[in-house]
């Protein structure tokens, strides 16, 4: 079992930068990835960035050039800088744990908004 807990969400302007962050607890020794969704009103949820346990990130070409995932291992915590956001940026943000080596599970945090607008 994994408890996550996010924060950072906020209103920014186009161009502006926030910086998302989750803590994980429970039965960390199993996450073999962090990430980041998001999810706007009536569209499906999509993969922002993930960074598994040996390093490997893949990140959405939307955001490519732009976000920076990173973790802090030993505080089993997982960053998204997001840095010249636009409105269509705009969306709740999940946390995302994948965990296990043989079975497999998936865990989600609350959610944090995150709104984009001049």
């Amino acid at each position: 079992q994994v408890q996550l807990v996010e924060s950072g969400g906020g209103l920014v302007q186009p161009g502006g930068s926030l910086r998302l962050s989750c803590s994980a607890s429970g039965s960390i020794s199993s996450i073999r990835a962090m990430g980041w969704y998001r999810q706007a009103p009536g569209k499906q949820r999509e993969l922002v960035a993930l960074i598994t346990i040996g390093g490997r990130i893949n990140y959405a070409d939307s955001v490519k050039g732009r976000f920076t995932i990173s973790r802090d291992n030993a505080k089993n915590t997982v960053f998204l800088q997001m840095n010249s956001l636009k409105p269509e940026d705009t969306a709740a943000y999940y946390c995302y744990v994948r965990t296990g080596f043989v079975n497999e599970y998936d865990y989600w945090g609350q959610g944090t908004q995150v709104t984009v607008s001049p």
